[in-house]
């Protein structure tokens, strides 16, 4: 199954390059997660999204209201049910995000050269010398000279309303700016972004703490992204939210790097948090453009070293409006992937753009195209050395199964977990044939009522690169040592026959707890 890998410093065959890329269950090892609105909140549109690739639904709380949300939400539970595809769902936050205040709603033409005053004050009319923010302190947060920029949200940059502003002079609370490019503010919401400045507004803010509340609660989100995340203490304030939230206890937060706070203090917001979103709208902003790619593969790398998911966004923008992305994204996409990338978050391409279903089909091509030259052994033998030794019992199983995966040209990994975490880690290791998760419930109790783990954790791995989850049956315990586990094997054997990623003769790998012992086992196939 995996003869068709090869290493970057191979030569590619010309002639391969001209066989069209083969149909499979699973598209791509790498995830994507699609954002659902406008153009993309039908049960019909969202199946077609699910099987296309799609597993994770990303909702967008800084555009809609909870009403709106729900809506699409339901919808997408009527999908998922009509594919029996799983997919997770993650609530992504508003933060401190600065917004145009358009009462009217009407175009604003901004000419280049002329002058153009923010102002705090919301009861005055947007024109084209005078636009009211929602924010009151920006006057004592930048100077002269300073870069503003302005777009439509989630903005593309083939638009004509981006607007690059300088600071001339502060007038009492008021910023004076030279506008730099002449554009036409069109649309209801436009945000507005201080390149490099500190914004002092909370990074969870009442509105979001509302919203995790009510809408969060009311639907066990999976993930939580923090927008514009600044520092380890925002992930911990948000984790200490959530813990008295009940089930929301388990949500995993992602932390949304947007801009050069986060960059400072990456690794403290690493270490916190159980995900990084690298949003390269604002970070383009924030960062000379030929310093963005750095920053991509600085973080991806730690992300990969940490055993943490790493998500990129802001791929193929120009998919919003157009049904082929640009040679560059389709370059930028299988970069991210060979930077060793968990997901790609698709954001106005699927939201608002006009082929939210095609977008996410060929995202996962080229990510599938660019898994097959990812150096795996490399990156292997990087991460043994940088996670030293001695490993830790539980790495120390995950890195062999996969090495040995790879001696024996496994078509599977199956793992048995009840936390998830084994499976990870063997996913860590980025193993180049798909690893088939099997979560093992567990019962609970509060004293009032007897739940069933699982879901969670099996949802949670639907944004990590090459994890594929299954719930198993709760009555067959993960560390059994009758023969229950044979018959969770063979369940989990049938699954991966039906969706034809095990064949007659194949070998498989599992990893599964036998009492208090971790076993790997290499099994060959008959007939």
């Amino acid at each position: 199954m995996n003869s068709n890998h090869l290493l970057l410093e191979e030569p590619i065959r010309m002639a391969s390059i001209l066989e069209p890329s083969r149909p499979s269950y699973f598209p791509s090892m790498t995830k994507i997660v699609g954002t659902l609105g406008p153009k993309s909140r039908s049960v019909d549109v969202i199946s077609k999204c699910l099987m296309a690739g799609m597993s994770v639904a990303r909702f967008d709380f800084t555009w809609g209201d909870a009403a709106f949300h729900q809506e699409t939400l339901e919808n997408l539970k009527i999908a998922i049910k009509k594919t029996k595809k799983l997919c997770a769902v993650m609530l992504d936050t508003t933060g401190p995000e600065l917004l145009v205040v358009n009462k009217a709603d009407h175009p604003i033409p901004l000419e280049a050269d002329s002058l153009v005053v923010l102002t705090p004050d919301q009861e005055k009319e947007a024109c084209s010398n005078l636009l009211p923010i929602n924010f009151n302190g920006l006057a004592k947060a930048v100077k002269s000279g300073d870069t503003i920029f302005l777009g439509q949200y989630l903005f593309t940059g083939s638009e004509t309303t981006s607007v690059w502003l300088e600071v001339k002079e502060v007038k009492g609370d008021d910023v004076v700016c030279l506008i730099k490019n002449s554009a036409v503010l069109a649309g209801t919401l436009y945000t507005l972004h201080a390149s490099q400045i500190h914004i002092d507004l909370p990074t969870l803010n009442d509105k979001d703490k509302e919203v995790i509340s009510t809408w969060g609660v009311k639907n066990n989100v999976d993930f939580l992204s923090l927008s514009h995340t600044r520092s380890g203490q925002d992930i911990r304030e948000a984790r200490e939210y959530l813990s008295k939230l009940g089930d929301l206890s388990q949500t995993q937060i992602f932390a949304k790097i947007e801009n050069v706070e986060g960059l400072v203090n990456f690794d403290e917001i690493l270490e916190e948090a159980d995900g990084i979103i690298l949003a390269r709208g604002n970070l383009g902003i924030d960062l000379p453009p030929e310093k963005v790619f750095l920053f991509q593969k600085a973080a991806v790398y730690k992300c990969n070293m940490a055993g943490k998911p790493a998500v990129v966004t802001r791929v193929v923008d120009s998919m919003t409006d157009n049904l082929r992305p640009t040679r560059a994204e389709a370059t930028d996409v299988a970069n991210a992937v060979l930077d060793g990338a968990d997901a790609i978050l698709l954001g106005a391409e699927t939201m608002r753009g006009l082929y939210p279903v095609e977008t996410i089909s060929i995202v996962g091509k080229i990510c599938g195209e660019s898994e097959k030259v990812y150096n795996q052994d490399s990156y292997f033998k990087k991460t043994v050395k940088y996670v030293g030794e001695p490993m830790s019992h539980l790495e120390s199983i995950a890195s062999s199964a996969v090495r040995a995966a790879i001696k024996v040209k496994a078509s599977v990994i199956i793992c048995f977990t009840s936390s998830g975490r084994a499976a990870r880690l063997i996913a860590k290791y980025r193993p180049t044939m798909p690893v088939l998760s099997v979560v093992i419930p567990r019962l609970k109790t509060n004293q009032l009522r007897w739940t069933f783990t699982g879901a969670f954790e099996a949802r949670q791995s639907l944004i990590i690169r090459g994890l594929f989850p299954m719930l198993a049956d709760p009555r067959h315990p993960a560390e059994s040592t009758s023969a229950t586990n044979e018959t969770v094997l063979k369940v989990a054997m049938d699954h991966g026959r039906t969706i034809g990623v095990i064949k007659s003769h194949d070998r498989v790998v599992v990893c599964q707890k036998v009492g208090d012992d971790s076993v790997v086992k290499i099994i060959e196939l008959e007939e």
